[in-house]
């Protein structure tokens, strides 16, 4: 592990300059999909996002945060 991953944090300040059109290809992605394609594409989603974020820590982060107010 790098010094890098040792410290990051996850970062949930605005930062897409275009939120609006990821949620819309979000949306989007999921039309037509069976509730259980639909559950398969956010579980695929989210596995690959966690591989690209690349640190275990914020990924736990982003869990935590997730679950808040369920």
């Amino acid at each position: 592990m790098t010094a890098q991953q040792m410290t990051a944090q996850l970062k949930s300040d605005p930062r897409l300059a275009r939120p609006d059109d990821i949620y819309q290809v979000l949306i989007d992605a999921h039309r037509d999909l069976s509730p259980e394609q639909s559950q398969a594409f956010n579980s695929r989603l989210v596995l690959l996002l966690a591989n690209h974020i690349g640190d275990e820590g914020v990924v736990a982060e982003a869990v935590t945060a997730a679950g808040k107010g369920l």
